[in-house]
C-alpha cells in the first residue's frame, strides 16, 4: 500500500468561478503537498489562469473553499495571502522598467513587509533589503545584473527577474503561471534548470504549457478541462491517461516523447 499524503499545504474544496453564462472552474477540487511541484495543464479556455487568480485573491469564487496552511484563505485580498506565504509570478509583467533588477526585488521585500511603494527611496537606502534583494537575485542566476536597468535586461532575465521578485516575498507556496512563455530554447533550459533548484526549497504550483517542461519537473499533474479535474497523478500515469490523450495531449502526442 502507497504511503498516505501529508497534509496538504493548499486545499481546494469545489471552487466555482461563473462569468456570465461561462464557468471559468467548475466544482474543482485539488490539493497540494509540502514540497512538492503541482503542475497544472490544460487546453486554452480550461480555466488555469482563472484558477490561479483565486488562489492568489485576484478573483473572488462564486462559492467552495481554499485553504492554505490550514487556514481558511477564500475571503482575503491578495496582499493578506502573500504575508501569509502565497506568491505568484509570471502573470503580465509588474516590473518596474526604468529602474534597475535590485531596487524591483527590493521594493518587493519593502512592500511584502508592510510598506508603500511611495517609499521606494527607503528600497534604496536600506542594507537589510538590499541584501535580501541580491540574495533572491543570486538564486535566479542574475547577481551580476543586479545593477542593470529592467528595460535593458533579455526577455529572459526579465522572466528571471519576476521570480526573484517573488521569492523576495518569501513564500511558502508559489504559483508560476507560464514562466516559459516567450522563452528560447536556451532559456527554457535554464528556467527548467532554476526550477529544479527551487522546487528543492520552496512548494511550486506550475501552469504550463511546454508539455516538455511539465513532464521534466512535475510530482504531480492536475489536467483541466472546461473548469473540472479530468485527472490528477503522476506524469508516467498522465500520459497513458486516456481521457487526457483524448482531450489535451492529443492521440497524435508521442508517449515516447517525454520518456
Amino acid at each position: 500500500m502507497p504511503d498516505p499524503l501529508p497534509i496538504p499545504l493548499l486545499r481546494v474544496d469545489n471552487l466555482v468561478r461563473r462569468y456570465g453564462g461561462i464557468t471559468a472552474t467548475d466544482n474543482l477540487s485539488m490539493e497540494v503537498v509540502p514540497g512538492e511541484l503541482h503542475a497544472i495543464i490544460g487546453p486554452n479556455g480550461a480555466g488555469k489562469t482563472t484558477l490561479i487568480s483565486q488562489l492568489t485573491g485576484q478573483v473572488m469564487p462564486n462559492s467552495g473553499t481554499i485553504r492554505f496552511a490550514g487556514r481558511d484563505v477564500t475571503s482575503l485580498p491578495s496582499y493578506k495571502r502573500s504575508r501569509l506565504g502565497l506568491a505568484r509570478s509570471f502573470q503580465i509583467t509588474s516590473l518596474l522598467k526604468d529602474f534597475s533588477a535590485i531596487d524591483n526585488v527590493a521594493l518587493a521585500a519593502q512592500a511584502h513587509d508592510g510598506h508603500s511603494f511611495r517609499f521606494w527611496g527607503n528600497a534604496r537606502k536600506e542594507p537589510r533589503l538590499r541584501e535580501a534583494a541580491r540574495a533572491a537575485l543570486e538564486r535566479v542566476g542574475l547577481g551580476k545584473r543586479a545593477d542593470i536597468v529592467v528595460s535593458q535586461l533579455s526577455h529572459g532575465e526579465q522572466r528571471e527577474l519576476e521570480l526573484a521578485v517573488a521569492l523576495a516575498t518569501r513564500p511558502q507556496l508559489l504559483l508560476l503561471d507560464e514562466p516559459m512563455a516567450g522563452l528560447g530554447v536556451t532559456e527554457s533550459a535554464r528556467m527548467v534548470a532554476l526550477l529544479k533548484e527551487l522546487r528543492k526549497e520552496v512548494t511550486i504550483v506550475l501552469v504550463e504549457h511546454d508539455m516538455e517542461a511539465v513532464f521534466a519537473l512535475a510530482d504531480r499533474i492536475t489536467v483541466l478541462v472546461y473548469g473540472r479535474v479530468i485527472a490528477c497523478d503522476v506524469p508516467n500515469a498522465i500520459r497513458k491517461h486516456e481521457e487526457v490523450k483524448r482531450a489535451y495531449l492529443g492521440e497524435q502526442h508521442a508517449v515516447t516523447r517525454h520518456g
